[in-house]
């Protein structure tokens, strides 16, 4: 999208980090930020430490008008550290069921120490740190519920389990850029699937918009659909803690498939 039409001369790369990052400090108060002097900003870490109080300060009014975020930067003489932020997936909010939908853009920024964090009681309203792994049992287990593409995502950070390793791979991957996935739901006999491109049974035209019906629906098994096709991309669904993976087509733009944990998988490695 050309930004300029909509009235801003900021990249759209630009601005999506900044939105990433000031959302992610009105929501948890982890600040992604580094000084605002050459000599230090080169050095500085993803995200540099400052006063909790201070931190805590500032969240209501970011809160209340975004444009206080940049009132922020200035009073702590810091500039969002932007291209710590690595570009991982894009997700578009299916059309189903009707509602408010999002264009997700998903980043990837590690940071070598876990930096202070406090739930706004709005949006989140608790917080712990966790491993990928941890997460994907805690669901399968049925703790708590992840979404579809949180769940997704978090499957393939299972595959990079070692820090350097996801920071050199992230930073790595981004370059190749990502595609947007709008996933159609597939209706069957005994559950649900969610296609995602490359899936055979994934329309070649999608309306992105919601004007056409895009929803499968089919007397069949989710089993016997799956078998009648080659060229796998879905989730099969038949209550919110039994959910599988099937993929065996590459990952486009050199990505990796979701490691999956007590779930089945029918995977191409």
């Amino acid at each position: 999208m050309d930004r300029r039409k909509l009235g801003s001369e900021v990249p759209g790369g630009v601005a999506f980090r900044i939105c990433a990052i000031r959302e992610t400090f009105e929501e948890s108060g982890i600040l992604l930020v580094k000084p605002n002097a050459p000599d230090k900003c080169l050095k500085s870490q993803e995200a540099i430490q400052y006063d909790k109080k201070e931190l805590a300060k500032w969240r209501l009014p970011v809160q209340k008008n975004a444009e206080n975020f940049m009132k922020l930067c200035r009073e702590l003489d810091c500039i969002p550290n932007i291209w710590a932020l690595k570009e991982w997936s894009n997700w578009l909010t299916p059309t189903y069921p009707k509602g408010k939908r999002f264009d997700t853009v998903f980043f990837i920024c590690c940071l070598q120490e876990i930096p202070f964090t406090l739930h706004d009681d709005r949006e989140t309203i608790q917080h712990n740190w966790m491993s990928p792994l941890d997460f994907i049992e805690g669901y399968n287990s049925g703790k708590f519920y992840v979404p579809p593409p949180q769940w997704y995502e978090l499957g393939r950070l299972c595959r990079l389990p070692l820090l350097q390793d996801l920071k050199q791979f992230s930073q790595d991957r981004a370059l190749e850029g990502c595609e947007r996935w709008f996933p159609i739901r597939l209706v069957a006999s005994d559950g649900l699937a969610i296609l995602f491109p490359g899936d055979e049974l994934y329309p070649e035209d999608p309306d992105y918009t919601g004007e056409r019906e895009m929803n499968i629906c089919s007397s069949k098994t989710l089993e016997q659909l799956r078998l009648e096709v080659t060229s796998l991309h879905r989730i099969e669904w038949r209550h919110q803690h039994d959910i599988a993976l099937y993929v065996n087509i590459e990952p486009p733009y050199k990505h990796v498939h979701p490691l999956m944990i007590k779930a089945q998988l029918y995977s191409h490695l």
